[in-house]
């Protein structure tokens, strides 16, 4: 089985779609783990498209769809179409499952409460459960398909969900039909293996496709069922897909006016794909500290040493919840960071669902009673880079942009929360009160030369700069502590050589205070105005103006002057260290042939510049920040340089690319990375995409060129799609950055642009600000024309049209501010 794109869903689930590739052949699993086996660190991975699974078109595209009734959300239609891509004839098995948790062989519940699941008529299953009441399950039969002149109907089977104790630990089995019991009726042909009372706690509808020779190529078989309260007789296929195509209409209307203006169809297709891997990347997670230790009372119990190895001092964990996953096929569990991007182009399309997922880590019976956030199950006391807060008001600020809505209740609750998180930085990471935090993994993996989650050889410790939002004094201190040196006594944590991520990160530091609101707030303004005056020396270092201001009569809090940010971006913005043509390198691509290293006890440690995979085995060796691009760390620095240019405004402007004679103001910068950062997806004048690594089936063939995998991280020099290739957590942040700049126009030809559509806009090249919508009158018609038939939620017309305003009235920056700039309630409180 070949999992690829999840292809669209709509934000209440009304209506999802997702796609198998299936191949005819025998699944290749033994020389897949053979020949990966056989090759070192060094070698490309060997995948399943490299083993000639696919050859000659031999696969079956299988789409899977749910749709949900107009007037019940709880009455579920599905529909799988199967289309035959090979040359021959093939037969093919489907086999919808329903089936229920086993949690009744744990030992905590009543047998009395064991659900059940039993035939009811030919084509109809009942199920039972004591907080679900009944459900039926109903198939309709499937239209015959190439010689075959009569409907193929399913036969129902039935078992227990149960383990096979028999099978597995050559122990006796409690009864006699089993979990696997399916797959030795079908495949083992087991006639006994399934009960024949038709009843159990697991159940499949199986589809039998192989009259004759099979399904024809180029034909389709096709399977239609619902889940429903209600005992009906039949299912009516016509009333079923005229209710998905409703759904798929309206799924695309939604999707229409998240992203109004007008892009290029590859760009809709990349942004809608990317929003659909959110959506179905949600998932059930349940971790509870103390069953996991002391094991169920049912059931053999666990070794005693389990309850003394990590996360031992997280006993209050109580987790319950559907969770944003950062990938559901290969990373089933949620990551605090991960899922702090992830809030970003989820807050778009589902903002209550966004704001659950920061609220929720940030609950009791997730962070600790210190607090800590929870990291991840395999090590929850790992230190995470602290996004949270940053999160958290980026969702805020989302959802009032784009809906109307300020939801201050959610904002007040997480920052209560967030006061405790910040002391637990405090107290634990600053073990000197040096107002710099030390060392934890802090999900950079192998960035460094030391594992930063162990004692270091040299010993002593790691002190690294880990940019939090700080409250205004501790931010000053935090910048004087990385800044200033007095008499030699002071260690300054500036390296001007660094040439990995790490040196980049203090831009991450910035934010403007909008003089409206320090005057909103006398209290703080008083205290702001003593500090500069008391501690004139210490603010004249280290905030970036205070006297003087910058546009729109902003002050700027910064880690790093203007000296030193245009030092940092000389390096950022040259093509032979970090700017690559699909976005920044976590290294420079310098230390290539000049690589860091230490010698330590006899132990040379080694940092160099490395595009693809890991070549350490450092954190299992499966992720590598020595040199590919990573969407998250670049979708922060783009909002740095955007808080910078609200400051400096259009006259400060830096080389980009270094060397190149080409001049730009900061915010034509953050464009121009999120261009080349498209560029991962988008295709070129050649048709191609970076991410395929010139694949000519995943560029060209029109069954897969559409279809996109949103990978891990990617290759620092050719932008090949690199680590789980369905990573759709913070990979789907290219949805946000496609929202902000995939309608511009390019601006001249020095970049290779994407192949046009009808609109005639292209994400090649960097839009002129100055001039790049002049005109916007088809964008404003087709618009103005749909939104009377569609009669949409005041709160999105009125961001449709906003969005249409700004883009006909701005001369500059102006689009991003809202969404950035700090901004009070209306009704201040004088704190």
């Amino acid at each position: 089985m070949y999992i690829l794109p999840f292809l669209t869903a709509s934000f209440q689930h009304s209506y999802m779609k997702y796609l198998y590739k299936y191949p005819q052949k025998k699944f290749p699993y033994e020389d897949l783990r053979d020949e990966n086996a056989r090759r070192s660190r060094l070698d490309r991975e060997y995948q399943i498209l490299d083993t000639g699974a696919f050859d000659d078109n031999r696969y079956w595209d299988i789409f899977i769809e749910t749709a949900k009734e107009d007037d019940d959300e709880e009455e579920l239609l599905f529909r799988v179409i199967a289309y035959n891509r090979g040359p021959e004839p093939a037969p093919l098995h489907i086999i919808p499952h329903v089936w229920f948790r086993n949690t009744w062989s744990w030992g905590y519940e009543d047998q009395s409460h064991k659900p059940s699941i039993e035939k009811v008529a030919p084509l109809t299953a009942k199920s039972y459960h004591k907080k679900l009441g009944e459900r039926y399950v109903r198939f309709s039969p499937s239209p015959a398909a190439g010689s075959n002149q009569e409907d193929v109907l399913p036969k129902m089977l039935f078992t227990e969900n149960e383990t096979n104790n028999e099978l597995l630990w050559k122990s006796e089995n409690d009864q006699p039909y089993v979990k696997d019991a399916f797959h030795r009726y079908i495949v083992n042909n087991e006639r006994d293996a399934i009960n024949p009372e038709n009843k159990g706690t697991k159940f499949a509808a199986w589809y039998a496709f192989n009259e004759g020779e099979g399904i024809p190529p180029g034909e389709c078989a096709v399977v239609r069922f619902r889940l429903s309260r209600k005992n009906q007789t039949f299912v009516d296929e016509e009333e079923l897909d005229d209710t998905i195509e409703q759904r798929i209409g309206e799924a695309d209307d939604f999707y229409y006016h998240i992203s109004p203006l007008p892009m290029s169809d590859d760009l809709r297709n990349i942004q809608r794909q990317a929003f659909a891997g959110m959506m179905w990347t949600k998932q059930y997670y349940h971790f509870v500290w103390d069953q996991w230790a002391n094991g169920d009372p049912a059931m053999i119990p666990p070794p005693p040493g389990r309850k003394h190895v990590r996360n031992q001092q997280w006993k209050h964990l109580y987790m319950d919840d559907i969770l944003s996953m950062p990938d559901s096929w290969e990373y089933p569990f949620f990551a605090a960071w991960d899922t702090a991007f992830h809030c970003i182009p989820l807050a778009m399309i589902d903002p209550e669902f966004a704001k659950k997922q920061l609220d929720l880590l940030a609950r009791e019976w997730y962070m600790h009673p210190n607090g800590q956030l929870a990291a991840y199950e395999w090590n929850f006391g790992d230190v995470n880079p602290p996004v949270h807060a940053w999160a958290t008001f980026r969702v805020f600020k989302i959802e009032r942009k784009m809906y109307g809505r300020q939801d201050l209740d959610f904002l007040e609750r997480v920052f209560q929360k967030l006061l405790l998180n910040f002391t637990w930085w405090v107290n634990r990471k600053d073990s000197e009160g040096k107002n710099v935090f030390e060392g934890g993994f802090l999900g950079l993996d192998n960035i460094g030369l030391f594992n930063r989650s162990e004692p270091l050889p040299t010993g002593g410790v790691l002190e690294q700069a880990d940019i939090a939002s700080k409250f205004f004094e501790h931010f000053i201190l935090i910048s004087d502590a990385m800044t200033f040196k007095s008499g030699g006594q002071e260690t300054s944590l500036w390296n001007e050589e660094d040439g990995s991520l790490v040196g980049l990160i203090p831009l991450y530091g910035v934010l403007t205070l909008e003089p409206e609101l320090i005057n909103q707030f006398p209290s703080f303004k008083r205290r702001l105005e003593w500090f500069i005056e008391n501690k004139q020396d210490v603010a004249e270092r280290n905030i970036a103006s205070m006297k003087r201001r910058g546009k729109g009569e902003r002050l700027l809090l910064a880690l790093v002057s203007k000296d030193r940010l245009e030092k940092i971006l000389k390096r950022m913005l040259d093509e032979t260290e970090f700017l690559s043509e699909h976005g920044i390198r976590s290294m420079s691509k310098y230390h290539g042939e000049h690589p860091y290293s230490m010698t330590v006890n006899g132990q040379e440690f080694r940092v160099n510049y490395v595009p693809g995979d890991s070549d350490s085995a450092l954190f299992g060796g499966n992720s590598n920040w020595r040199g590919p691009v990573w969407l998250c760390v670049n979708f922060l620095l783009v909002e740095s340089l955007l808080r910078f240019y609200m400051f400096y405004g259009d006259k400060f402007q830096v080389e980009c690319p270094t060397g190149s004679g080409e001049y730009m103001h900061l915010g034509q910068v953050a464009e121009e990375i999120q261009h080349r950062l498209q560029h991962l997806f988008a295709r070129n004048d050649e048709g191609r995409r970076a991410v395929h690594d010139n694949s000519d089936l995943l560029d060209f063939d029109e069954h897969w060129k559409d279809y996109m995998w949103f990978h891990e991280f990617f290759d620092g020099d050719t932008g090949r799609g690199l680590g789980a290739s369905h990573q759709c957590g913070w990979t789907g942040l290219i949805a946000k950055i496609i929202h902000d700049t995939g309608r511009s126009r390019p601006r001249d030809s020095r970049r290779p642009s994407v192949r046009r559509s009808s609109t005639s806009r292209s994400i090649g090249n960097r839009s002129d600000f100055e001039s790049a919508f002049g005109d916007t009158t088809g964008a404003e018609s087709v618009v103005d024309d749909e939104e009377k038939d569609r009669g949409v939620d005041d709160h999105v017309s009125h961001f449709v049209e906003s969005q249409l305003e700004r883009v006909r009235s701005r001369l500059s920056m102006g689009a991003y501010e809202d969404e950035f700039e700090t901004q009070a309630d209306r009704k201040p409180n004088g704190h």
